[in-house]
């Protein structure tokens, strides 16, 4: 489990990409190395992977196929930057909000408004996924739990706040790249089951 909290970013130093796996080796600093095991999870631009060897301060990730279709890591390269988040260890402070790691869709930026202290983005999605998106409700966006703005029939806005600007890669993308977007999963159980029970008394 996750909370949307960035700890640090760190550059891919190597893809080596087999059929339907991808294995990418992380340069991680000594903070985020420090207790870090075998089988550990650690979140990279939000999608939980799990730690498949170690070498000295390199530590390698396996990626599924499926990740791949799914999620923006499919279009990293060598030397890229992505948002990190070790896992929650008990009794840590959770200032941000419970994540799984595991990502619904990709969203594509499509417009950035910048000021001296803050930064306005909007992204586009298929409609489909808007149900679970509310305005005052949140959503992690390439790992970092942020409140959402702004909706339309198929895009919406969240807002950036200096410090995330400055902790994370959010706001260094070009319009037109994929954000991974992991929805509140208690919102997509909750509007999934209404719809269920709607077209079952349908049936009836």
């Amino acid at each position: 489990m996750f909370t949307g909290i960035i700890q640090a970013m760190a550059p891919i130093k190597s893809i080596e990409k087999q059929t339907g796996l991808w294995r990418f080796g992380m340069l991680f600093n000594e903070t985020l190395r420090d207790s870090l095991t075998h089988g550990a999870s650690v979140a990279h631009n939000g999608v939980c992977l799990t730690v498949a060897a170690q070498n000295d301060n390199i530590v390698y990730f396996d990626v599924m196929q499926e990740t791949l279709n799914v999620t923006n890591l499919n279009q990293c390269e060598v030397g890229e930057v992505l948002n990190i988040e070790r896992a929650m260890r008990f009794g840590d402070e959770v200032g941000g909000h419970i994540l799984s790691g595991h990502i619904a869709f990709a969203a594509k930026l499509i417009d950035r408004e910048a000021t001296l202290t803050n930064s306005r983005l909007r992204f586009e999605c298929e409609q489909q996924w808007m149900k679970y998106i509310l305005p005052k409700g949140f959503a992690a966006i390439d790992g970092a739990s942020l409140t959402i703005g702004k909706t339309g029939d198929n895009w919406f806005e969240v807002y950036l706040i200096p410090e995330t600007r400055t902790l994370t890669t959010l706001d260094s993308k070009a319009i037109g790249q994929d954000y991974n977007i992991e929805v509140d999963s208690q919102t997509q159980a909750i509007v999934d089951t209404v719809e269920r029970v709607l077209a079952q008394k349908e049936l009836a």
